[in-house]
């Protein structure tokens, strides 16, 4: 059995007579949840490989080249604009009326936002898609909730290191979706070449799937999936009660239906409330949701800056790449960081501690950026032969660590959280400015790369920028404490 960190976990055993064993994961919901995390990072990454080609195709550049990035991070940063003005609402609302509800309206969203996204013919039609499906969709966080809801801090860990397989089946499923059955008439005109619909709308195939799989994941959440929280508060009582101004003062109540990690099972437990929004303000809160929005902002640019890199013209600063072989290096990253974290996260953690993983993450970030003008310079002096490969696959590697980053966030946020009932909306409030900073990553990315490859400019600028806010996420880190049990002994 891999040894624990006892400066994290040993001083959470508060009662000697309590056994030092780990709590059995609840595996009957816990599997529910893990086919649900599939979703968010596929309806994502389907999009992924297509949307620098289908920018190109909309006409908003009016045919120039350079404009392409920025374009593309317009319609990323708009989910993220309006996921950040309603994500900390609907978690804050998941602490009253239960997950189960909230994660229902994100679902059908998602569907519903895939179709019209897939129907999209204008630039607007594309940005209104995408507000649409940020504004509704807390699928993500909710998700996470539940995950610290059903566990506990001697499990967490174990859960983590199985999130990463739906993530992985997604990221790697999605990007193979995306690049493959974008305009399916002219890939495959035996098959799709008489469909006067795919020809009209030459994205809508990918799109649909991707809804299809919303839909499904609905009545999978409808029929199997339990409340992990018990709730007393109606819907129409908290809006009565002024529930967006303060915490409904209602006790919260065990239910038979409720999923209570016995290992975390005490009176004072259930009898606590949800707090309002000026009492989670805390320190601690503070210092998690900073270093969840400077390693979204890093990653999220990133994450932009990627594919964009890999479809620009090598003469322009890229690769010159097209969407299958940029959807099939995506879906080799989302199978390597899935296999990674599932192999590795739990037994990191418990030898060297969440921080430690976390500022290794972050710090790793500023190799990845390096092997940007590398591989183009490859590209340009030799072709796109073994080098390029080689350093494309190092990159793709060095990204395995950032994305140890979020398990050690959730971990940290359950920690910062109050009390347990206010745990929701803790959570929202980080993910809140990880919103925020996800607008400003992909938005300022994508003007910066697009200025860069003007000519007459400093090719080398974004990789500047990048590597500014890879050191930004790095200071941040270092706040954060040396162990979880100096959050969770004052909780």
């Amino acid at each position: 059995m891999i040894a624990r960190q006892d400066d994290e976990e040993t001083p959470l055993l508060q009662r000697p007579e309590q056994p030092m064993t780990r709590t059995p994961l609840p595996w009957k919901q816990f599997s529910v949840i893990l086919f649900l995390e599939m979703l968010d990072p596929l309806s994502s990454q389907t999009l992924a490989p297509f949307i620098p080609q289908l920018v190109r195709d909309i006409g908003v550049t009016h045919g120039d080249e350079s404009q392409v990035g920025r374009y593309a991070g317009i319609i990323q940063s708009s989910y993220y604009a309006a996921h950040a003005l309603t994500i900390f609402h609907w978690s804050q609302l998941s602490d009253h009326v239960g997950r189960k509800p909230v994660l229902l309206i994100a679902l059908l969203a998602i569907s519903v936002s895939m179709f019209s996204f897939g129907l999209s013919k204008t630039f607007l039609d594309l940005v209104v898609s995408r507000v649409v499906c940020g504004a509704f969709d807390a699928s993500n966080g909710i998700l996470k909730i539940m995950v610290m809801d059903i566990t506990d801090i001697t499990n967490m860990p174990e859960a983590y290191s199985y999130v990463p397989i739906p993530w992985m089946i997604a990221n790697t499923v999605g990007p193979l979706i995306g690049g493959s059955l974008s305009r399916p008439a002219d890939r495959f005109p035996d098959i799709f070449g008489q469909s006067e619909l795919l020809k009209a709308y030459p994205y809508l195939l990918p799109c649909s799937i991707s809804a299809l799989f919303a839909l499904v994941a609905w009545l999978v959440t409808y029929c199997r999936l339990q409340e992990s929280i018990s709730t007393k508060a109606p819907l129409w009582e908290l809006i009565t009660g002024g529930f967006f101004g303060q915490s409904y003062s209602k006790p919260r109540q065990p239910s038979s239906n409720l999923i209570v990690n016995p290992g975390e099972a005490n009176p004072g437990e259930f009898q606590s409330k949800p707090l309002p929004l000026r009492a989670l303000l805390t320190s601690k809160v503070s210092i998690v949701t900073a270093n969840y929005a400077t390693t979204g902002l890093f990653d999220m640019a990133f994450s932009l800056v990627l594919p964009v890199f890999y479809a620009t013209p090598i003469e322009l600063g890229g690769l010159s790449l097209d969407p299958p072989r940029i959807g099939a290096l995506l879906a080799a990253q989302g199978l390597v960081h899935g296999i990674s974290q599932s192999l590795f996260y739990a037994r990191l953690h418990y030898r060297f501690g969440a921080r430690a993983i976390h500022i290794t993450g972050v710090s790793s970030g500023i190799p990845t950026i390096i092997l940007f003008p590398v591989i183009n310079a490859l590209a340009r002096a030799h072709g796109i032969g073994m080098a390029v490969w080689l350093c494309v696959a190092a990159q793709l590697m060095l990204t395995m660590s950032l994305n140890m980053c979020y398990p050690c966030i959730a971990l940290f946020i359950r920690a910062a959280a109050p009390n347990r009932a206010s745990l929701g909306a803790t959570n929202g409030i980080a993910q809140m400015a990880a919103s925020v900073a996800r607008i400003i990553g992909p938005a300022s990315a994508a003007s910066v790369f697009s200025y860069s490859i003007q000519e007459g400019h400093d090719a080398w600028l974004i990789y500047y920028f990048l590597i500014a806010m890879a050191f930004l996420a790095v200071g941040t880190a270092l706040f954060l404490p040396r162990g979880l049990s100096v959050w969770e002994d004052h909780q």
